[in-house]
């Protein structure tokens, strides 16, 4: 994809670009969030210790999420990179709560 003319990038480029930051501050906040939510259920201590571990992880699975984004070949497999990890940690986070 050619993503400049003589009159600087092309509206697709542009759209492309925002694209990928609405997955990075989007999705990866919601991947965050989850894997947050599921981490201090699941970690095996205090119930403080493990919230406060699991938020601090949450700093830098968002970070590698964003790195992903943009270092994925295109905006859909940015998309596709962050959704399907994202829901398969929903499910699980689903499924625990019912269970308990």
């Amino acid at each position: 994809m050619k993503s400049t003319t003589q009159s600087g990038p092309t509206m697709r480029y542009r759209l492309a670009v925002l694209s990928r930051i609405a997955a990075a501050i989007g999705g990866g906040y919601a991947l965050a969030g989850l894997c947050t939510a599921l981490l201090a259920a699941w970690l095996p201590m205090a119930r403080a210790d493990a919230v406060m571990t699991a938020t601090m992880l949450s700093f830098s699975i968002h970070a590698c999420a964003v790195i992903w984004v943009f270092a994925a070949r295109d905006a859909w497999r940015a998309w596709i990179g962050l959704g399907w990890p994202t829901l398969a940690l929903a499910a699980a986070y689903w499924l625990g709560r019912g269970a308990s």
